[in-house]
């Protein structure tokens, strides 16, 4: 296995388990719970607001086991893994973004209550290291 096959393994499998962990957490969610997860969720995507607490938990579950597992599985190309990542991580920086709580003054640094989610950045940080990175075919059709 080449260094490069090796690097984006480890950035895939290792937010990829996370993911799918999270997702699994999440498939029981009890109702007060799937509220109070909406209402964040909802803080930066409005319309998942108009979804009932129970199904916007099940479809976020569903969502990120489906994610998670993406990233694991190797035959799923890099791009769209990233493209994948890059839409989850966008989703959870627009509620650290659009909340001003989790926010210094300046609008960027995290407060307390923001860390948690500026933490995803790395996230989006790996999501586009698997679009930039390319594909043994693509990169022999340039060279041929």
């Amino acid at each position: 296995m080449g260094l490069n096959k090796l690097a984006t393994y480890v950035l895939r499998a290792i937010p990829g388990a996370f993911i799918l962990n999270s997702g699994l957490g999440k498939l029981n969610t009890p109702p007060e719970a799937a509220a109070g997860m909406q209402q964040m969720a909802a803080s930066g995507i409005p319309q998942l607001g108009e979804l009932e607490p129970t199904q916007f938990a099940k479809l976020l579950s569903y969502g990120e086991i489906a994610l998670g597992t993406a990233l694991l599985l190797p035959f799923i190309p890099n791009k769209l893994a990233g493209l994948g990542l890059g839409a989850f991580s966008g989703g959870l920086l627009s509620m650290y973004f659009r909340n001003d709580s989790m926010t210094e003054e300046d609008g960027i640094r995290p407060s307390q209550d923001g860390i948690a989610l500026a933490k995803d950045s790395w996230l989006a940080a790996i999501a586009l290291a698997l679009l930039l990175s390319g594909t043994k075919r693509a990169k022999k059709a340039k060279k041929g």
